[in-house]
Formats: structure tokens, C-alpha cells, sequence
């Protein structure tokens, strides 16, 4: 197993994948070196479910930027991490007998077969949209399920991807525009509602009024981010990913303006705004 293991950090399988004994060997691998972590790890045995969540959160946003940036050799050392988080939790229930990682693994293989009954029973589906309409509706018919179709967003999800997946789960009761082209009146509707609040801010006189447009300013800018997110969404764009994408961008290019002038041993704070354009267009042109 070791040379095995060696071999995928150095790059990954390019040929055959793993056997199911393989694979079967490999979690109960983890399984025995977790259990010999917790008993005689101080740091790994002194952990809680409290302790491990900003760790896990912090994973799974690590897991995100190998997604992200086409990396498949760390997609596979992140999920690793993000695997291990996993089995932690589980092997911290069966501490306190509550479950342990077959309980886990039951009810993920249990709520997969009843809510898939197109592939487990005679249901029938046309297409991936009945596929979620479906999906959505057994949810809410489960006994541990989600009673509400929004109750399954949870209150933690950044607020951009809440929106995103609050939206997705009302379209798939039918809680949508019929056509996407008519969210458009809804986004300019809504900018100019904020840009309108704006202008309040700017003519408010007294600390009352400044107080005041600011928080109606704040909650239209909500709902203008809201609508253009249900925009992307219509249109098949993933609004968290495009930002990512966009962010980097900033980075990348910003990075190269502040080395730039590092280099003609200058400081950022010295240059003139021209002066800092034409190095991002400089650099905005070389693709970065």
C-alpha cells in the first residue's frame, strides 16, 4: 500500500484505477489510523465537534480552490482532508454513542435510493429538471426531511451562495420567471431603487436622515445583488464561481502593478492614478 500511496502524490493514477478490495482496504486504512490518532495523538485526541469546524470549513474552501484552478493532483490531497473531517465527526458520535461512520454512510445510501426511485423503483423522469422537482418534493416527505423547501439552506452558507440555492430550491417547485428574459426588468427595477437611495444618502442633512437612507440604501443594494444573482442563475451561470473568477483577476493583476513597482523601487502610495492604469493595462494585456 505504501508504493501505492506514493505513487498517486507524485502525480495521480494515469492508467487503471483502484479495485473495489483496493478501495475498501484504503477506508479501513483510515479508519485503524484514526483510531490510533484519537488514542494517542494529544492534539488529535483533545479535538471536538466545536474545534473541528472552522478547520472544516476551512478544508472544504481549500477543496474549492483546487476545483477552481484545475488542479488535480491537490483535488485529490483535498478531499483527503476534507474525507478525514468526515470520519473525525463520526468517530467523535461513537464516542458518545450516538452513531458512527455506518450510521453515516446508511443514511447517505438510504435518503440516495428514496430519492432517486427513477433508478431504484418504476418512478419515471424525463428529463434533470423533473429530476430536482422530484427530488425537492420527496424531501419535504421524509421523516427527518426538510419540512419547508427553503429550511434546507442553512443560515451559515455565505450569503451569496444562499441566495443562489434559495432560488434554485423555489424553481424547483416552480417558483420561477416562465421566461428568463423577464428578470431583466426586475434587475433594472431594483438599480434603480438602490441608485435611488443612493441619492438620498448624498442629500440627507441630518445624522436622522444619513442614518436612515443608509439602511434603506443597504437593503435595496441587497435586493439589486439578489435579483442579478437570479439573473446568473437563469441564465445557467454559477454567480459564486464568476466572482472567484473575477477576484483572481483582481489579484493577479494587482499583484503585477505592486511588483512593477517595487521594481522601479517606487511606492504605490507615490503614483498617480494614470500612472497605475497604464501598468494594469500592461498587465491586462500580457493575459493576466
Amino acid at each position: 500500500m505504501i508504493s501505492v500511496y506514493a505513487l498517486s502524490l507524485d502525480g495521480g493514477k494515469t492508467g487503471n484505477m483502484h479495485t473495489r478490495e483496493e478501495k475498501l482496504e484504503a477506508f479501513g486504512r483510515i479508519l485503524d489510523v484514526l483510531d490510533e490518532l484519537r488514542e494517542k495523538c494529544p492534539w488529535d485526541r483533545k479535538q471536538t465537534n466545536e474545534s473541528l469546524r472552522p478547520q472544516t470549513i476551512e478544508e472544504v474552501y481549500e477543496l474549492s480552490d483546487a476545483i477552481l484552478k484545475g488542479e488535480e493532483r491537490e483535488l485529490s490531497k483535498e478531499l483527503g482532508d476534507v474525507l478525514l473531517h468526515v470520519i473525525f465527526y463520526a468517530k467523535i458520535g461513537e464516542e458518545k454513542q450516538h452513531f458512527d461512520i455506518v450510521d453515516v454512510i446508511n443514511f447517505l445510501c438510504d435518503k440516495l435510493i428514496y430519492r432517486h426511485p427513477h433508478v431504484f423503483s418504476s418512478a419515471q423522469v424525463g428529463d434533470a429538471e423533473d429530476v430536482i422537482k422530484q427530488w425537492e418534493m420527496l424531501k419535504t416527505t421524509e421523516k427527518d426531511g426538510n419540512k419547508r423547501v427553503l429550511s434546507g439552506v442553512p443560515d451559515g452558507l455565505p450569503p451569496l451562495l444562499k441566495a443562489y440555492r434559495m432560488q434554485d430550491k423555489a424553481r424547483g417547485v416552480g417558483f420561477d420567471w416562465e421566461k428568463k428574459e423577464q428578470v431583466w426588468d426586475k434587475v433594472k427595477e431594483e438599480m434603480g431603487e438602490y441608485q435611488a437611495e443612493l441619492d438620498a444618502m448624498a442629500a440627507a442633512q441630518t445624522e436622522e436622515e444619513k442614518a436612515a437612507a443608509y439602511d434603506r440604501a443597504e437593503d435595496e443594494l441587497g435586493d439589486f445583488l439578489f435579483a442579478t444573482v437570479n439573473a446568473a442563475r437563469l441564465y445557467g451561470l454559477n454567480p459564486d464561481t464568476a466572482l472567484e473568477r473575477t477576484c483572481a483577476k483582481f489579484r493577479r493583476r494587482f499583484t503585477y502593478l505592486e511588483e512593477h513597482t517595487i521594481r522601479q523601487g517606487r511606492n504605490l502610495t507615490d503614483m498617480t492614478l494614470a500612472e497605475m492604469d497604464a501598468i494594469w493595462d500592461e498587465g491586462k494585456a500580457k493575459g493576466l
